[in-house]
């Protein structure tokens, strides 16, 4: 099926990035895109010979890594012999919307490859990418229509990545699917939480017009729940639809109350980031939090930290520094984190080549107010842990001058008040919307997918447990099912 030599051949190989002082002048994504037309520097034989480091392995472990179940060997092996039309067709066998995971997901499936006993697992998300683009610029990316119509209405409340996926099975299933949402535009996080330089919303919108053409219907800037001129409520929800999937993910951001918390300057990432996604289209010229000319400091060290940083290089910001209590991860898989799970290092994102200060071990103690009641500082001391406590190191108190304070911490749950509390769905005592093995809240007919479900987590959980859902809505509304179901929930009612 495979080159079972390829590994032996060929060396792991990654596209190199645009230049930083060129697109530190842009948002574009920071690598090229061969859908565009741009020059492409990584040809299509070095993408085969990628995908010919592929083993012929007895247990494939990438499928271990990999919550949509992904046919990876499969889909390599195409490539490799440059048969890319099937190979989108096994991709997307399993995963709806490869352009988004291909750009935004961690690569659990690299973590776990074979080849990453010696670090250098197959470049998995790299050659996912060149299938779907493949696929898009030769025309094999076309609606899929139902052949019949089953008679029955669903609203999925929320269009990020779970929402979406439940849509779009759902609708080809032969359901008629009306996608409800709060935001101005569709896309849930997709839309405006992941910043442009990160994937262009031009792979978002050729996935909804898709998606329309197959027969989805998106409705925008309507709060379900609310009590607006053009909201839906509860009672025409129940009457107007036969199942409602909720997947409004988990906006409810964690918050740091600390001295000064409530100063002008300390806002959380998800206030900041929709407005530079705003601006990087075009929407708008000028922010309402904008850090050009600031000294910007970003608590959090994680993905949505990163994603501040690189939006705040790109408005003019004076100088960025990225805080996290935690110590720096190692270069190397420690012992205790073992393949195949996923390796605890040191990532080095797109956004921190671009400049910027990583302070690893520090602790937030404050917020330090000006002459003129703004913001000026963070006040912060070094920490080491000591028996798995956090210990302060006697001192390293210091101020870091700041303008502009980003709370990137993420996220403690859904939001309960309003349409949760409404349709009468319990709640799980971490804050999860409870749900069954089959998806179902506490509300009969009312069934719960992606991060309210399962707590903040990955795209490809997202994905997964959107294509899952749809596939007991339907069980539940016509008796069987075609679709897929490729997990189970994690979380269980309340009883």
């Amino acid at each position: 099926m495979v080159d079972a030599t390829g590994f032996l051949k060929y060396d792991r190989q990654m596209p190199p990035r645009r230049p930083v002082d060129l697109r530190l002048l842009d948002w574009k994504e920071v690598y090229l895109n061969r859908d565009t037309g741009e020059d492409a520097v990584f040809p299509v034989t070095a993408l085969r010979e990628q995908a010919a480091r592929c083993m012929d392995c007895g247990i494939p472990f990438c499928h271990h890594g990999c919550p949509l179940g992904n046919l990876i060997p499969e889909w390599n092996d195409l490539a490799r012999r440059d048969d890319w039309q099937e190979a989108i067709e096994r991709l997307h066998a399993t995963n709806n919307f490869p352009e988004f995971t291909g750009k935004l997901c961690p690569a659990p499936c690299e973590a776990a490859c074979v080849l990453n006993l010696e670090n250098s697992p197959v470049t998995i998300k790299q050659i996912e990418w060149e299938i779907i683009d493949q696929a898009f610029v030769n025309g094999w990316v076309t609606p899929q229509p139902p052949a019949v119509l089953t008679g029955k209405r669903i609203a999925v409340v929320g269009s990020g990545p779970a929402g979406l996926a439940a849509a779009q099975q759902l609708t080809r299933a032969g359901h008629e699917v009306t996608v409800l949402e709060r935001d101005d535009r569709i896309g849930g996080l997709l839309r405006y939480g992941i910043p442009e330089f990160k994937m262009e919303k031009r792979h978002l919108d050729r996935r909804l017009d898709q998606m329309r053409a197959e027969g989805t219907r998106f409705v925008a800037g309507v709060d379900v729940g609310g009590d607006g001129p053009d909201d839906v409520t509860v009672e025409q929800l129940r009457s107007d639809f036969d199942a409602v999937v909720l997947a409004i993910g988990t906006p409810v951001a964690r918050d740091l109350p600390l001295p000064g918390r409530d100063l002008p300057g300390v806002h959380f990432a998800m206030e900041y980031l929709p407005d530079g996604n705003r601006q990087a289209l075009g929407e708008i010229e000028h922010p309402a939090i904008d850090a050009h000319g600031k000294h910007v400091v970003i608590i959090g060290g994680g993905d949505t930290g990163a994603d501040c940083l690189g939006t705040a290089h790109r408005q003019g910001a004076a100088s960025v520094a990225q805080l996290d209590y935690k110590p720096a991860p190692p270069g190397t898989r420690p012992q205790d984190n073992p393949w195949p799970t996923y390796e605890m290092v040191l990532r080095v994102s797109p956004a921190h080549e671009e400049g910027g200060e990583r302070l690893f071990a520090v602790n937030t103690e404050g917020f330090v107010a000006g002459d003129d009641g703004r913001l000026a500082g963070v006040q912060v001391s070094d920490v080491r842990l000591v028996n798995g406590r956090k210990e302060t190191v006697e001192g390293t108190t210091r101020v870091l001058p700041a303008d502009l304070v980003l709370l990137a911490l993420g996220y403690t749950g859904p939001q309960t008040a309003g349409l949760v509390e409404q349709l009468g769905c319990a709640v799980t005592e971490k804050g999860a919307v409870a749900r069954d093995q089959d998806y179902m809240s506490t509300a009969p007919g009312v069934f719960v997918a992606g991060d309210m479900g399962r707590g903040q987590s990955l795209i490809v959980w997202a994905i997964a447990e959107g294509r899952a859902a749809a596939a007991a809505v339907d069980t539940w509304l016509t008796g069987a099912t075609m679709l897929p179901r490729p997990v189970t929930p994690t979380a269980v009612p309340l009883r």
